[in-house]
């Protein structure tokens, strides 16, 4: 068995791309619209993982687009997707920068949770050992849900 992908649901694809893409830095390597089942499936990637997922060596995420409007509320059931990162503190500093909010700072040096437009949990977990904790992570709070 091997992991192939995690489907998320989104209600608006450019707002969904410029979180993914955009602020997170991932890669489209995928698209395809079914005009009978009225939706558009697109595939995404770490940047790291591009040319293995092109060949389906790398697991991807598939942001699911219904043409027919639908609420799907929060979906904390679904879990999260996670992602290492080599500097948690300048990850998470980009992301705020550009208007994410870090939900559950990495005040261990570790890890980190923010959420997609969608509400979707992303965990962004510091490659190899804990950085050493420092400020403004330190002491920040908790905002709303991760």
């Amino acid at each position: 068995m091997r992991y192939l992908h995690t489907m998320v649901r989104v209600r608006d694809i450019d707002e969904a791309l410029d979180f993914y893409c955009g602020k997170m830095g991932m890669v489209e390597v995928r698209r395809s619209e079914s005009q009978q089942g009225r939706f558009t499936l697109i595939f995404l990637a770490a940047p790291e993982d591009v040319d293995a997922a092109r060949t389906g060596a790398a697991p991807l995420v598939e942001l699911t687009y219904n043409w027919d409007p639908e609420v799907y509320g929060e979906g904390r059931n679904f879990g999260h997707l996670a992602y290492e990162v080599d500097d948690i503190y300048a990850t998470c500093q980009r992301l705020m920068d550009a208007g994410v909010t870090i939900n559950r700072p990495p005040r261990d040096g570790r890890m980190a949770f923010v959420r997609s437009p969608d509400n979707i949990s992303i965990e962004l977990l510091q490659k190899g050992a804990a950085k050493a904790p420092a400020e403004p992570w330190a002491s920040m709070s908790n905002t709303g849900k991760w």
